[in-house]
C-alpha cells in the first residue's frame, strides 16, 4: 500500500506543476501545446480527486481510533460506529484507485472516426443504421463531443446504408472503442404485414484518429492510387479523382477511402486506416500467444464479433461480452449507454489485472 502512497503523491505533485504550466502564457499561446497538456490535467483530476478523498477518509478513521481511549463511554461508541462507516469507504476507495492507476493506454486519448453500416436485413438494417445515428448522436451529446459529418450514404426507404463521422472529445477512443463490432436488432418491421419478429445487423467500425506527426510510415514504403467514387446507385458521380488508395509495400495492406468528396479528407482518412491496420497487424505478432491462451472478451473490435442485441418487444438490451442485460431498451435508444460503457470498462480494467 506504502507505494501505491508514494505513486500517489507523486501523480498529485504533478498535477500541480500541469496546474502552473497551463497559467504559462508561453503555453496559452500555444493551442496544440496546452490542448495536449489540458487533456493531461482532466485525466489526472479524477485521480487526485480521489486520492483527497482517500486522505480525508484515512485522517477521520485516525480520529476516530484515538478517541477509542476516551474515558468516556459516549465517545467510544461514537468512534466505533464512525469506524463501521469509514473503514468500508477506505477499503472502496483502495479498489478504486488502484483501478485508477492501471496503466491507460495513451490511444485512449485520441479522437475518432466512427463509422455505421448496415448490415443483413435489407431495409430494416438501414432503418436501424438510423436509429443507431441517433443514439450515438444523443450520447455525443450528453458528453459534450464534438462531431463532424464525413459522408452520409441514405437508404432507399429511410435510414442510411453507410455514415461516417469523426468525433473529437476527452477520452473518445477510451469510451468508443467498445462499440466496434456487429450490433443486431430483434423486431417487428413496418413493412411487416403478419406481425413477426426479423432479425437485423448493422456494425460499427471506430477507429483512433492519430496525430498526422504521430503517423510514422515513410513515403517511400508508400504506394498511392487516385481514382473517381461515386455514392449508391451511382448517385454524386466524382468528376475529380477524389478516392484514395495507399498500398504499404513492405506489408501489403491496403486502405482507401471514398468517404468525402474531398480528396484532402479521403487522403487522412486512408491514411489513419492504413496506419490503424498496421498497428494491429504488428499487435498481432506480439499478441499472438497470448491470443491462443486467452481471449479478451471486451474491446476486440473485430466487426464480425455479435456484441450486442436490442430486442425491441422485450424492451431488452443484452452486451453479448459481459453477459449484461437491462429492460430499459427505450433509454438506450435514447443515448442511454454510460451505464454500458462504464461495466465494459470495469471488464477491460479487470483483464489487465489480471494480466499485470
Amino acid at each position: 500500500m506504502s507505494s501505491m502512497i508514494d505513486k500517489l503523491e507523486s501523480i498529485q505533485n504533478h498535477f500541480y506543476t500541469i496546474e502552473e504550466r497551463l497559467s504559462d502564457p508561453q503555453i496559452v499561446s500555444d493551442m496544440k501545446a496546452f490542448s495536449k497538456l489540458n487533456k493531461e490535467y482532466k485525466g489526472l483530476s479524477i485521480i487526485v480527486e480521489e486520492f483527497k478523498n482517500y486522505k480525508k477518509v484515512k485522517e477521520g478513521i485516525e480520529s476516530a481510533e484515538s478517541m477509542l481511549s476516551d474515558k468516556d463511554p459516549d465517545m467510544q461508541e461514537m468512534a466505533k460506529e464512525e469506524l463501521n462507516v469509514l473503514k468500508p469507504q477506505l477499503e472502496e476507495l483502495e479498489e478504486k484507485l488502484h483501478i485508477l492507476l492501471i496503466p491507460k493506454d495513451p490511444t485512449d486519448e485520441l479522437d475518432v472516426l466512427f463509422e455505421i453500416r448496415s448490415g443483413t436485413g435489407g431495409d430494416e438494417a438501414s432503418l436501424f443504421v438510423g436509429d443507431l445515428y441517433r443514439m450515438y448522436t444523443k450520447y455525443f451529446e450528453n458528453n459534450g463531443y464534438k462531431v463532424e459529418t464525413v459522408s452520409i450514404n441514405e437508404g432507399s426507404v429511410g435510414g442510411y446504408n453507410k455514415i461516417t463521422l469523426e468525433v473529437f472529445g476527452n477520452d473518445a477512443y477510451g469510451k468508443l472503442k467498445f462499440e466496434s463490432g456487429a450490433h443486431r436488432v430483434q423486431r417487428v418491421p413496418k413493412t411487416e404485414s403478419q406481425g413477426r419478429v426479423h432479425t437485423s445487423a448493422a456494425t460499427v467500425v471506430v477507429m483512433p484518429k492519430y496525430e498526422v506527426d504521430d503517423i510514422d510510415i515513410r513515403k517511400d514504403d508508400l504506394k498511392v492510387d487516385t481514382f473517381r467514387a461515386s455514392g449508391a446507385g451511382g448517385q454524386h458521380v466524382n468528376k475529380t479523382e477524389s478516392g484514395v488508395r495507399f498500398t504499404h509495400l513492405p506489408t501489403g495492406i491496403v486502405s482507401e477511402s471514398t468517404d468525402s468528396r474531398s480528396q484532402h479528407k479521403n487522403r487522412e482518412i486512408a491514411m489513419q486506416k492504413l496506419y490503424q491496420r498496421i498497428q494491429e497487424a504488428q499487435q498481432e505478432k506480439v499478441y499472438a500467444e497470448q491470443k491462443q491462451k486467452r481471449k479478451s472478451l471486451v474491446g476486440s473490435g473485430d466487426r464480425s464479433d455479435k456484441i450486442r442485441t436490442y430486442n425491441f418487444p422485450q424492451n431488452r438490451m443484452t452486451d453479448h461480452r459481459i453477459n449484461l442485460t437491462l429492460y430499459s431498451l427505450d433509454k438506450v435508444m435514447d443515448g442511454q449507454i454510460d451505464e454500458i460503457i462504464e461495466k465494459l470498462q470495469i471488464a477491460e480494467n479487470a483483464d489487465k489485472m489480471v494480466e499485470e
